[in-house]
């Protein structure tokens, strides 16, 4: 099993929204791509709530079976659209860990 998560920062204010109203979009965006994309078998996606200066703001936990279906999803033209259509709109920063156990 691989598991993939990716942590963001957004920007204070973007694609016509606040920060918080962007984050709660990002959730429930991340979240639907459970439908579209079969190779991801788990989708859960958080809004951070800790105020300290090292936090980010939205954090995406995902499982997949192997190394090959996180490539499939990553090519995935849903995720592609994500990625163009939104977040990189509002996004200041991202860090990624994938890992196997």
């Amino acid at each position: 099993m691989v598991k993939h998560i990716v942590m963001w920062r957004l920007l204070d204010s973007a694609a016509g929204a606040s920060k918080k109203e962007n984050a709660i979009k990002l959730k429930a965006k991340l979240e639907a791509l459970q439908e579209e994309i079969p190779e991801l078998q788990f989708a859960e996606a958080g809004i951070n709530f800790c105020q300290a200066d090292a936090a980010f703001d939205v954090v995406l936990y995902s499982e997949f079976q192997d190394k090959e279906a996180l490539a499939t999803y990553q090519a995935h033209p849903a995720h592609q659209r994500l990625i163009s259509e939104f977040l990189d709109k509002v996004r200041s920063e991202k860090v990624v860990v994938d890992y196997e156990i």
